[in-house]
C-alpha cells in the first residue's frame, strides 16, 4: 500500500524550532522517533514515503532530512538523487536498516552528508543531526544560555555575566554541543562528530585537549568529566 500521509508536528509553528523533516514508512519506529526529535528540541514533519517528502521539501524550510532508503512509491536513494540533482544542499542523514559498508558508500556517494543504522541509540543520531546543521550554517541565529554561559551563535562568542571570552572555532562547537545537551553526557565520540563529522580522522587526544581550554578560560567547575564516560554540562552551569 502507497503512502502519502503528512504529519506535522505542533512545534513547527513555534518560534526557533529547527525544522526537520523525517522520511520514515514504519508506523511505530516513525511515531517513536517523531516523539524523541521533538523532544530534543526541533519541529518535526514526518512523511511515509520518497514522493511525498520532496512534495514537502517544495513547500518548506528546513534545517535537515533524516531519511530511509526502503520506502514506497519512491525509495530513498531516488530521492536523494532528485534533491541533489536539482541542486538542494540540505544536510541528509540516512537512518536505515541496511547497514553494509557497500549501502553506506553508495549513499554517501549519491549526496548523503551522514550514515546511522537503525541500531543506534537516539543521542547518537540527536548528536549527529545537530552536527550536520552546525556545519551547514542552517541553524539560524540567535543566543543558547545555560546557567550564566551564553553562546551567541551568530557572532560565535561566548560570554559569562557579561564579558565576552575568546574561544577558538572548535572549542565554540564542544561548547555548543555540550550546552544544547545540558544534564546529559556527552561521550568523546559524540564530541568528535559535532567538531569534525562522523568520517574524519581526529588525533586522539583532540577533545580532552578542548575541553582543557575551556575550563582554563571558563572556570575549572564549568565542565564536568564523568569518568569513563564522558562530558556534560549542569543545566544551571554555574
Amino acid at each position: 500500500m502507497a503512502w502519502s500521509i503528512l504529519y506535522v508536528d505542533k512545534g513547527n509553528r513555534e518560534r526557533g524550532k529547527m525544522k526537520l523533516l523525517l522520511v520514515e514508512d514504519d508506523p511505530l519506529l516513525g511515531d517513536g522517533l517523531r516523539a524523541a526529535l521533538c523532544k530534543a528540541g526541533f519541529a518535526v514533519t514526518w512523511v511515509r514515503d520518497g514522493k511525498t517528502a520532496l512534495g514537502a521539501l517544495e513547500t518548506g524550510e528546513f534545517v535537515a532530512m533524516v531519511l530511509d532508503i526502503g520506502l514506497p512509491v519512491m525509495n530513498g536513494t531516488e530521492v536523494l538523487r532528485e534533491l541533489r540533482a536539482g541542486g538542494n544542499t540540505l544536510p541528509v542523514l540516512i537512518l536505515t536498516a541496511r547497514d553494509t559498508t557497500r549501502d553506506k558508500v553508495l549513499s554517501l556517494d549519491r549526496g548523503a552528508d551522514d550514515y546511522l543504522a537503525k541500531t543506534a541509540d537516539m543521542e547518537e543520531l540527536v548528536a549527529r543531526l545537530r552536527a550536520l546543521v552546525r556545519r551547514s550554517g542552517r541553524g539560524g541565529g540567535g543566543t543558547l544560555s545555560v546557567g550564566d554561559l551564553t553562546l551567541d551563535l551568530v557572532a560565535h562568542t561566548v560570554s559569562r555575566k557579561g564579558p565576552t571570552i575568546p574561544v577558538s572555532g572548535r572549542e565554540f562547537a564542544v561548547l555548543r554541543a555540550l550546552m544544547e545537551s545540558a544534564g546529559r553526557i556527552l561521550t568523546r565520540s559524540q564530541l568528535e562528530t559535532s567538531i569534525y563529522g562522523w568520517n574524519r580522522n581526529v588525533d586522539s587526544n583532540a577533545v580532552e585537549v578542548h575541553i582543557h581550554n575551556l575550563r582554563l578560560k571558563l572556570g575549572a567547575e564549568s565542565i564536568k568529566t564523568v569518568r569513563g564516560v564522558g562530558y556534560t554540562i549542569a543545566r544551571s552551569a554555574s
